[in-house]
């Protein structure tokens, strides 16, 4: 590819990742300023990499980035993309650190983290991974599942009776709450809250997390949980649009 083409693949990408919505052929070749043949190569290009797929209506949807896993969830950098300003919304109405994590097999994995401007109040190690039922992202996360998938993980982990009873425990009340706090983190002194981000088929892919200080957490945990909450179901609405067929190509 010339140098000229590999800018173009490259403008294609970038625009098409800070969608929220599916992409025209005309709308591409219009904002990118390139004939639509020219235009319908790159695309097809994207799709045929695994970059991109082709919807019914005929409209493009970019569904990894260079670097994600292309495993058919939702690219981890795209989930980011979409997310961002939602993730600043919550971190400007909460006060506290804002997270979003996955469920990786059996870890929770987290993909970044978004700190206070005016002061650092709690800044987690995002490197390890986490033990899903110990930590606010991998309830609701858990809580998304099946009871026989429910029922695998504890075998797969090896909790004892008690361990599973109390898991159970907490799982129903993140699936009939919508999101769950945390009193204990597996950092000492660190509470947080969490909500499950939804695709537009309603499967959980990742999870909104904001942690602070015990103390802090407590006395504002009214207000934390809606920054949760409305968060979660913005970057929800989101990947909702990506995947929602439109009427016109």
């Amino acid at each position: 590819m010339s140098g000229r083409g590999a800018e173009r693949i490259l403008d294609l990408l970038e625009w098409l990742a800070a969608r929220a919505e599916p992409a025209a052929l005309a709308d591409a070749a219009q904002t990118l300023n390139l004939p639509k043949s020219s235009t319908l190569l790159l695309l097809r290009l994207l799709v045929e990499r695994g970059y991109a797929e082709r919807l019914a209506d005929g409209r493009y949807r970019l569904v990894r980035l260079p670097g994600d896993r292309p495993d058919g969830r939702e690219a981890w950098a795209i989930l980011l993309r979409l997310a961002a300003p939602h993730l600043a919304r919550a971190v400007e109405e909460s006060g506290e650190s804002v997270f979003v994590a996955v469920l990786d097999g059996d870890e929770i994995r987290y993909l970044n983290k978004l700190l206070p401007d005016r002061e650092i109040r709690y800044d987690r190690n995002i490197g390890p991974t986490r033990i899903p039922h110990q930590v606010s992202s991998g309830v609701v996360l858990l809580a998304r599942l099946a009871a026989a998938e429910l029922t695998a993980y504890c075998g797969r982990l090896g909790l004892h009776p008690g361990q599973r009873r109390e898991l159970r425990a907490r799982t129903e009340a993140a699936a009939r709450d919508g999101f769950y706090f945390n009193p204990q983190g597996v950092v000492e002194g660190a509470s947080g809250v969490a909500a499950p981000i939804l695709d537009g088929t309603g499967r959980a892919v990742a999870a909104l997390n904001i942690s602070g200080p015990h103390p802090r957490v407590v006395a504002n945990l009214p207000k934390i949980t809606r920054a949760v909450l409305d968060g979660a179901q913005a970057i929800s609405a989101d990947l909702a649009r990506r995947s929602r067929p439109g009427r016109s190509a």
